[in-house]
């Protein structure tokens, strides 16, 4: 019983594994592209999106903390919207619309964006918008200075970059703040020791009449929060500082829970009176809507348990048709092969009729041509080693019985021993040496042993010589050829095929013997005028024990091996041989050989 392949190692699942991995990798290559690609799209959209839903945000900002209501709001608010492709919207706390980039849109997305408000600040939109009291630095309210404050306060900023400039050698330049006051910016740090330039910045820092007088309304706001709190009063500067009033309260080194918690009131107080201060000059806190153009949020794609089983969904099916399509290509591809392998176990069992039908015109329908011809070869070959077999005992057992009978009469007294008796053994048994010499010639060839002794030879003297063992062969050779042989095996070739012409040519016929030089080679042509051989069986005419009668009577005498040692011989000394012949006209055996170089 044949043993069957181990799914292990099956090419069936080689093929699939192999399959399987390239799918994987592809699947895992193209959801990692794919991801990454959406991924940073998606990142690259809602950067787009923050940083529109941040200009909006702080321009709307920058307009309620300069306006004191919303009226007027509508120019600015289509502008912007055109600007970052957006729909833009504000509605009171309660739901009241103030302004629309577009009313005919229809309605507002359910959740709002965000609030407008100049006194709350959303950090997170506008982080450098707003303080630690997260009010809008634009909205300056009863800071705001008049044109004529303004000239004085730049005339007093001029003075001081010019010193900076000229005494100090420092690069100064004026920004204008909210309010209008001018603020010197230096590149490098304040020169300590140039009294006249502290003095002109100093002039600069003083406040004006107008935020004098905002400076005491906060301040009343401030103590008066600050009394409800019974906390002493404080001194609040312009730049938002404080200080305690009375001298007494002032805070020593390390702060008791007391001055901690009364700091904290001071801190929320000031913050609470600024909003207070400021909230007549602000516009009321409105809420946010952005929207895409029709109405509706704008879409956004996440990596969300839905999408992601969608993903592992569509790598699971092309896997599977990966695996499908595998499948049904290599039992396509191991069904030639599994026949392949039942015909030559069917052979190694003794069946020699055993063939594998051929499909298609691919590598297996190839391979199972050369396992048909291997299979035709082989048996021919089993043919011709029984009939070698058969030919070998007949050959063999026709000088042995001969010899065996005329010794058994004279012993028995039926001939006489005699010198034509002895003549004939003597026959008899050079022809059996004859058949073994044969034998033993194509065992060596068969097996590369045949050696050669090359040396240079003068191919006229040795067609001269075989010419004279066989009277009237006719010799003819053009020039004087000389080549590098075995001059042994050589007479041994030629012998072999005058014998053989010499054997089939009938009285009045001729064999004659010829040589040239054609290019690099010698040809030597035996021709005779014999029965010839039929076109069939010209082919055959170099096998062993092969005659062109049918029959194995030796009235034609010879082996049927001198041909086959011919060919064997001519391709030990690297040349060819060849016949051709016409049925009734005669044969001619044609043997090149090189002519010159060593011979292997």
């Amino acid at each position: 019983m044949p043993r069957e392949v181990p799914l292990r190692r099956s090419l069936l699942l080689r093929l699939l594994a192999l399959a399987v991995l390239v799918a994987l990798a592809s699947i895992a290559a193209t959801a990692w592209l794919a991801v990454r690609t959406t991924t940073g799209a998606i990142r690259q959209e809602q950067g787009q999106t923050i940083a529109d839903d941040a200009r909006i945000y702080d321009t709307l900002l920058g307009y309620a903390a300069t306006h004191p209501d919303w009226t007027g709001v509508q120019d600015t608010l289509r502008p912007l919207a055109r600007r970052v492709g957006r729909r833009v919207a504000l509605t009171t706390g309660s739901g009241t619309p103030i302004a629309d980039s577009a009313p005919s849109a229809g309605q507002l997305p359910a959740k709002p964006s965000a609030t407008i408000d100049a006194l709350s600040v959303d950090a997170t939109l506008s982080p450098e918008s707003g303080g630690a009291d997260r009010i809008d630095p634009r909205a300056v309210g009863p800071y705001l200075l008049p044109p004529d404050e303004r000239a004085a306060l730049r005339a007093r900023a001029d003075v001081a970059v010019t010193c900076l400039r000229g005494r100090g050698k420092i690069e100064a330049s004026v920004v204008d703040t909210p309010s209008g006051r001018p603020r010197i910016e230096t590149e490098g740090p304040n020169q300590p020791d140039d009294i006249i330039c502290l003095d002109a910045r100093a002039d600069l820092a003083a406040p004006t009449a107008t935020e004098t007088k905002a400076l005491g309304q906060l301040n009343a706001l401030v103590n008066t929060c600050l009394a409800r709190r019974q906390v002493p009063a404080v001194r609040v500067a312009q730049d938002q500082t404080w200080t305690w009033r009375d001298s007494a309260a002032v805070a020593s080194p390390g702060l008791s829970r007391k001055e901690q918690e009364d700091n904290r009131a001071v801190n929320a107080c000031i913050g609470g009176s600024r909003r207070e201060q400021l909230l007549p000059f602000v516009a009321p806190a409105a809420t946010l809507f952005v929207a895409d153009p029709g109405g509706r949020p704008s879409a956004k794609f996440d990596l969300s348990p839905a999408n992601r089983a969608r993903i592992v969904l569509v790598a699971g099916l092309v896997l599977l048709v990966t695996v499908v399509v595998t499948v049904l290509a290599g039992i396509r591809l191991t069904r030639p092969l599994h026949a392949l392998t039942a015909a030559a176990q069917r052979m190694r069992d003794g069946d020699g009729a055993a063939r594998v039908r051929v499909t298609g015109r691919d590598e297996i329908a190839r391979l199972a041509e050369a396992f048909n011809d291997m299979a035709e070869r082989r048996t021919r070959l089993e043919q011709l080693r029984r009939a070698m077999v058969g030919d070998v005992a007949h050959e063999m057992r026709t000088p042995v019985s001969n010899i065996r009978g005329w010794l058994e009469a004279a012993e028995d007294g039926v001939v006489v021993a005699d010198r034509r008796l002895l003549g004939s053994l003597l026959e008899e048994a050079i022809l059996l040496q004859h058949v073994i010499d044969d034998l033993q010639d194509l065992a060596q060839a068969d097996a590369g042993a045949l050696r050669l002794h090359a040396e240079h030879v003068y191919l006229a003297d040795l067609l001269a010589q075989v010419a004279a063992t066989h009277p009237g062969v006719l010799l003819r050779v053009d020039g004087d050829p000389e080549l590098f042989a075995d001059p042994v095996r050589l007479r041994q070739i030629v012998g072999n095929l005058v014998a053989n012409a010499v054997r089939h040519t009938p009285p009045g016929g001729s064999v004659t013997v010829s040589a040239q030089v054609a290019g690099s080679e010698v040809v030597i042509a035996v021709a005779d005028t014999g029965t010839g051989i039929s076109a069939e069986d010209l082919p055959r005419v170099f096998e062993r024990f092969w005659r062109a009668e049918k029959s194995r009577s030796r009235r034609s005498g010879g082996s049927g091996l001198g041909l086959a040692i011919v060919r064997k011989l001519v391709e030990a000394h690297g040349g060819t041989v060849t016949a051709t012949s016409v049925v009734g006209q005669g044969s001619t055996f044609t043997v090149r050989l090189p002519g010159q170089g060593p011979v292997s």
